[in-house]
């Protein structure tokens, strides 16, 4: 066999789906530009994407989020029940495309990368973006993903009131997956959980806003997107606005800024941990979820120095066994757990450090 058979045996195979003939030929035309991947084809809708997707059995697949006779999210549930596969979405950056993205990422897409709008600058701006989404997909597995059940709106049920400073935090890092691990972990973290909860997602400007949304719908606790100048309230989960690093100052209010990413991410999760762990010591809970690469980790063996409680997302319920992997290798406490365990493992957390 060749050195050029070789190469071509372990290139990643991905299929496009856009109802856009225009941004079908602009996409592969994107991926092809990197030798890592080979287009194996294209599909113009949904129904089309499952059907190809059954034919060519790609590694990766590109999905539309908005597209006529089955829309992206279908196509993202048919195929997970199907022939489960990688899925990276690529969505307008509207309110309505964000917001489908979140669904769609709940349905079992692992990647959101933001759709530019067909000028020939914007497409060549986010080839380095989709080929790392494609990349961190294909590194994904999905042998644990089920479809997920109606999750119901807690409306006007939530707890109200105003809610003091807390004095302790729950810091959450997560990355590839962690949409749908939030989803999960969120919504049952108690109404009355003595803390205020901090969640670093990585994710592109914009998304964030929808996610934080979502969250907020589904969960007991009231959940936004960060600002500056936002406190960390008890029983308030705040998320990490996309393409901006969040810190928590000494007064216990959020300071976003535009520095240098780190492990070529922003948010991450160690310069918020770097932040929050000599303020809150001991009264400080991590939980390091899926996601590919080390981001976290060092941040949560100063956290631990610091008498914080780590917990780590454990394998076989990891989209990508990275993160929690690097973070358990760094400490020496954590707690490895299945996703189910971990709302439980971080308000036991809380409750015996507000009780000592």
């Amino acid at each position: 066999m060749t050195s050029n058979a070789v190469s071509q045996a372990h290139r990643i195979r991905v299929l496009v789906v856009d109802d856009s003939a225009f941004m079908r030929h602009s996409i592969v035309r994107l991926i092809s530009s990197n030798a890592d991947f080979e287009v194996v084809g294209t599909a113009v809708d949904g129904i089309d994407g499952v059907k190809k997707a059954l034919e060519l059995r790609p590694d990766v697949i590109t999905m539309d989020v908005e597209m006529p006779r089955m829309d992206g999210v279908s196509a993202v549930r048919e195929i997970m029940q199907t022939i489960p596969t990688p899925v990276v979405m690529l969505s307008t950056m509207t309110v309505q495309g964000a917001e489908t993205t979140i669904r769609a990422l709940e349905a079992g897409a692992v990647e959101c990368v933001a759709k530019p709008s067909g000028l020939s600058h914007e497409l060549h701006n986010v080839a380095d973006e989709l080929s790392t989404a494609v990349h961190r997909a294909h590194l994904s597995h999905l042998r644990r993903h089920h479809a997920l059940p109606t999750i119901p709106s807690i409306g006007s049920d939530k707890t109200t009131g105003t809610k003091g400073v807390a004095s302790h935090l729950v810091l959450i890092g997560c990355s590839t997956g962690g949409p749908p691990a939030l989803t999960e972990l969120v919504p049952h973290l108690p109404a009355d959980l003595e803390a205020g909860v901090i969640v670093v997602q990585h994710m592109p400007a914009g998304f964030t806003g929808a996610l934080a949304r979502r969250l907020n719908q589904i969960s007991p606790l009231e959940v936004a997107e960060a600002a500056n100048g936002d406190q960390v309230l008890q029983g308030h989960v705040l998320v990490a606005p996309g393409n901006f690093h969040l810190e928590v100052g000494p007064d216990h209010t959020i300071r976003l800024n535009q520095g240098p990413t780190l492990h070529g991410v922003r948010p991450s999760v160690d310069i918020a941990l770097r932040s929050v762990a000599p303020i809150y010591g001991k009264h400080l809970t991590v939980a390091i979820l899926t996601g590919m690469g080390r981001d976290g980790a060092e941040g949560a063996a100063l956290a631990e120095q610091g008498g914080a409680a780590i917990v780590v997302q454990d394998e076989p319920t990891s989209v990508v066994y990275g993160m929690p992997r690097v973070a358990r290798e760094l400490t020496r406490t954590a707690k490895e757990l299945p996703l189910e365990k971990i709302a439980e493992a971080i308000s036991q957390a809380v409750i015996r450090e507000v009780r000592r």
